[in-house]
C-alpha cells in the first residue's frame, strides 16, 4: 500500500512567486494497481511522483509505505524499493558504458564496493536473459555502448536494470513521451507485461489518452493540485477515450488553452 495523505506542498514559499500546489492533498494505492495519471500542465501530476519518490520534501503531510512513514526517507533509501523510469531515454542509463557495465552496474548498486570483478559468466548469462525478456535484441549488444542505441533500446534498457533488484513500485514519469508512436507503442506493452509478470504496483503519468485508457486498472485525472476523476476496477475498464478527452478538453477551455 502507498499512501500520501494530508499533503502541502508550497513552491518558493515566501517569495513573490510562492505557488500551494497541494493542500490536504491525499492519494491511496493498493497494492498490485496500476494507476495511469493524466492532467493538464502544473496540474502536479509529476509533483506527485517527485514526492512518492523523494526528490522533493512536503511541508506537511505524510507519505506512508506498507504502514511506513517514509516522508522524511531520502531518495536514495526508498529506491531500494522504488524504480523510477524518467522521460528522457537517456536519463536512466550511462551512454559511455557498455549495456553489460549498466547492467552490472545496477545489480551491485546496493552492494559493498570492492575490488573484486563486477561480473562473471553466470551473472553475463543472466543479463543476457533479462535484455531478451525485452524482445528488441539487446541481448546481442551487451558490449555497445548505451549511447549508440536508440531511445526505444535504452527506455528497454533502463526498465531491464530498473527491475534487475527487487522492486516493489515502479513510477513511470511520461516514459513514452521522447519516442516515435510505434515504439512508444512497443515500450507500453513491455511495461504492462513488466507490471503484471511481477506484480509490480505501478503509477505513469502520460499525456497520451489513449495509453491512460487502454492500460492499468485505475486512471486518475489530477487538475490543479486536486483529483477530478478516479475510476478503478470495472469502472476504469468502462471508460472511453472520449470520456477523458471529453473532460480534459473542458478543463484546458477552462485554463485558456
Amino acid at each position: 500500500m502507498l499512501e500520501l495523505k494530508e499533503i502541502r506542498l508550497v513552491y518558493n514559499p515566501g517569495t513573490a512567486r510562492e505557488k500551494c500546489l497541494f493542500d490536504g492533498f491525499g492519494l491511496r494505492v493498493p497494492d498490485g494497481q496500476f494507476v495511469s495519471i493524466v492532467g493538464s500542465n502544473g496540474s502536479g501530476k509529476t509533483s506527485l511522483l517527485n514526492l512518492i519518490c523523494g526528490t522533493i520534501l512536503p511541508q506537511g503531510g505524510h507519505v506512508r509505505m506498507d504502514d511506513r512513514d517514509i516522508t522524511a526517507w531520502p531518495e536514495h533509501r526508498r529506491l531500494r524499493r522504488i524504480g523510477r523510469i524518467h522521460q528522457n531515454p537517456a536519463a536512466g542509463t550511462c551512454a559511455g558504458m557498455t549495456l553489460l557495465e549498466n547492467m552490472s552496474l545496477a545489480d551491485s548498486k546496493f552492494k559493498r564496493m570492492n575490488l573484486m570483478p563486477g561480473t562473471d559468466r553466470r551473472k553475463v548469462q543472466g543479463y543476457r536473459e533479462q535484455l531478451r525478456q525485452m524482445g528488441l535484441g539487446l541481448e546481442d549488444m551487451l558490449h555497445q555502448r548505451a549511447g549508440s542505441l536508440s531511445g526505444g533500446q535504452r527506455q528497454a534498457l533502463a526498465m531491464a536494470m530498473c527491475v534487475l533488484t527487487p522492486i516493489e513500485f515502479l513510477i513511470l514519469d511520461e516514459h513514452t513521451a521522447a519516442l516515435d508512436p510505434k515504439t512508444a507503442d512497443t515500450i507500453m506493452e513491455l511495461t504492462d507485461r513488466l507490471v503484471r509478470e511481477r506484480r509490480l504496483t505501478a503509477l505513469m503519468v502520460t499525456h497520451n489518452l489513449r495509453y491512460a485508457t487502454s492500460f492499468g486498472n485505475r486512471l486518475v485525472m489530477m487538475h490543479q493540485g486536486g483529483v477530478v476523476l478516479d475510476r478503478a476496477g470495472a469502472k476504469k475498464a468502462a471508460t472511453r477515450l472520449e470520456d477523458v478527452l471529453g473532460l480534459f478538453t473542458d478543463i484546458s477551455v477552462e485554463l485558456g488553452n
